[in-house]
């Protein structure tokens, strides 16, 4: 029995991802640059892991905050970023359905993850300059572990569903993927319906990180109008000083992110190869600039890792 429109369903088991479209060629030295911005997203947030957790003295809120936001960059391109080298490099595209899944899983986890982090750094640096007094009594390591803990437990809920969705679907068509990870890409081969699964990742998007942008942009006019009401000039440089490391963190990701996210909604008029690139903008580049940001602007950070290396 043929359904209708003629497609042939079947139970997806092994998927091959075809890496860039158009680049075939060149996918082989292209990989190298990737490997090179993997082994520095290893090697910065390792370290920086290594001198948080190991450093009594840093064992403060904002710290510890960066600590949780170098796990999530090590999960984010951890996931991701080994798959591409295997098919640029070797042509190993192949990956089972339930592999797929687990990808696409954890990137989508990683990225909620990081926004939520971002989120309460933005809380943090509030507190810290507009209630500096209650600073120790209102973020304590209790309320930061909360914070953990609730930034799992809400990237794990809104991302599931999406998950479960996708594994009662009927796939057919093909079971080339041409990407170099697992993303919702995997969707368009689906023969249901998936206007439910585009609507709720639109309303994820929405609800989700655009709420977390709006949050962080309150909590920063907040900060922006107690900075400009101190007196003294060296007061106001100071206080900014301590948040320029985390705007900058903050832009990096969101700009990328809008990048990818528009990349797809409208890959109708990007060519292939650069629509992919630009969806590995937020795999890439924020989990390797970001301990490099924290640990050149963050005098505290940057002389454990002067002492590290000294040593």
């Amino acid at each position: 029995m043929m359904p209708a429109g003629n497609h042939t369903f079947f139970a997806p088991v092994t998927y091959i991802l075809t890496g860039i479209p158009g680049t075939e060629e060149s996918q082989f030295w292209m990989a190298i640059p990737f490997c090179l911005v993997y082994s520095v997203t290893l090697f910065g947030n390792s370290l920086l892991l290594f001198i948080i957790l190991t450093e009594q003295s840093l064992h403060e809120p904002m710290y510890l905050l960066v600590s949780m936001l170098a796990a999530a960059d090590l999960l984010l391109s951890t996931t991701a970023v080994p798959k591409m080298l295997a098919v640029f490099w070797f042509r190993a595209g192949e990956i089972s359905f339930a592999a797929c899944l687990t990808q696409m899983f954890f990137i989508h986890v990683s990225f909620i993850a990081e926004s939520a982090i971002l989120l309460a750094m933005a809380f943090d640096r509030y507190v810290a300059i507009c209630d500096p007094l209650r600073y120790t009594m209102i973020l304590t390591k209790s309320v930061i572990g909360k914070m953990g803990l609730a930034v799992v437990t809400r990237s794990f809920c809104f991302i599931f569903p999406v998950i479960f969705v996708l594994k009662q679907m009927n796939f057919c068509r093909t079971n080339l993927l041409p990407h170099n990870y697992c993303d919702m890409a995997i969707a368009r081969v689906a023969c249901n319906d998936v206007s439910v699964r585009v609507w709720y990742g639109v309303a994820v998007a929405i609800l989700v990180i655009g709420s977390d942008i709006v949050l962080i942009a309150v909590s920063y006019g907040l900060i922006l109008r107690a900075v400009f009401l101190l007196h003294s000039k060296d007061a106001r440089l100071k206080a900014l000083r301590t948040c320029g490391s985390h705007l900058c963190v903050i832009l990096m990701f969101y700009i990328s992110s809008v990048f990818s996210y528009f990349a797809y909604r409208f890959g109708h008029i990007i060519p292939g190869y650069s629509l992919i690139l630009l969806a590995n903008l937020y795999v890439l580049i924020p989990p390797m600039l970001n301990p490099i940001i924290y640990g050149v602007t963050t005098k505290e950070i940057l002389k454990r890792v002067i002492y590290v290396f000294h040593r």
